[in-house]
């Protein structure tokens, strides 16, 4: 599970505690694996319950998605930084060096703003 997502973020990004998913996970309704005493999510499955979720979550202000980094590739002057934000997937393309600055990994927070030119990404 490559682009699996700690429990912490997850919940983060449901809106809804650790506990919670716990709960979930005992009544069959999300799989975890566990890496050294984590609990972790596919991201494919995150991005379902996202979507399940996305008309009983609160409105957040506008052009703000806040969400999950799935994952980060980086080039050389360039890097690619995909979110899941609700029942959304975000693709940002932004300087390998912001990137760098804002140290984004999987299953961390953060923002997708949008803007009329561009999509950035805040770290949380």
């Amino acid at each position: 599970m490559d682009d699996a997502v700690r429990i912490g973020a997850a919940a983060t990004a449901l809106g809804v505690s650790i506990d919670t998913l716990r709960r979930w996970e005992r009544a069959g309704r999300v799989s975890f694996e566990r890496r050294g005493g984590q609990r972790y999510i596919s991201a494919a499955e995150l991005a379902e319950l996202l979507r399940e979720r996305s008309g009983r979550t609160s409105q957040t202000p506008r052009n703000r998605l806040p969400g999950v980094v799935l994952s980060v590739r980086r080039d050389k002057a360039v890097a690619q930084v995909d979110l899941v934000c609700g029942p959304h997937r975000i693709v940002s393309l932004m300087p390998r060096e912001v990137v760098d600055r804002l140290a984004l990994r999987p299953g961390d927070a953060a923002t997708a703003v949008v803007r009329p030119s561009a999509i950035v990404v805040e770290r949380d």
